[in-house]
């Protein structure tokens, strides 16, 4: 569910962290706070800051573009009963793969590919970072019935859980 826009730029609702004597410092609880009532904003300013490198680095765009569409064309839609077949030589399709996973890394780490996406990540981390730990999240409207998710790549399994537990009652009542 994404949470409102205005709610995320509100300069009201901006101030700098106190110090304070829990072992958990003010910055990183504002994070997770914010983070898990912002989560589809973020990841949207990710995405627009990720479009607008890839946007004013076409090279690296067409480099990505034509790795998609060898992956798409090579390896997602052939048929699987018809080998690849490239100036008279047949390649099976672990061959294929091969091919496909070496280019990949040849694309992405040795040529400025790679450079231009962390650089962009980066970016947008900051931008969420920042964000994150300036903005006071008391007024947020968190779902108090969900359990609190902690730990590193915590948001990694919010999905499933709660896919899990909204199946649930189907499958139940179907028994």
């Amino acid at each position: 569910m994404a949470s409102p826009s205005a709610a995320l730029g509100a300069n009201s609702l901006i101030a700098l962290p106190s110090p304070n004597p829990s072992p958990y410092p003010m910055p990183t609880v504002r994070i997770r706070k914010n983070y898990s009532y912002f989560r589809v904003n973020y990841l949207s300013v990710l995405a627009i800051v990720l479009a607008f490198s890839l946007v004013t680095n076409p090279f690296s765009l067409f480099m990505l573009l034509g790795l998609l569409a060898s992956w798409l064309f090579l390896y997602l839609f052939r048929p699987s009963d018809q080998p690849l077949v490239i100036f008279g030589r047949t390649f099976s399709d672990r061959e294929t793969l091969g091919i496909l996973v070496v280019l990949s890394v040849f694309v992405i780490f040795l040529t400025s590919v790679g450079s231009v996406l962390i650089s962009a990540l980066m970016v947008g981390a900051a931008l969420i970072c920042a964000h994150g730990a300036f903005r006071v999240p008391e007024d947020l409207f968190l779902d108090e019935q969900e359990p609190a998710a902690t730990g590193f790549l915590s948001f990694l399994g919010g999905a499933a859980s709660n896919a899990a537990a909204a199946a649930a009652p189907t499958v139940a009542a179907r028994v």
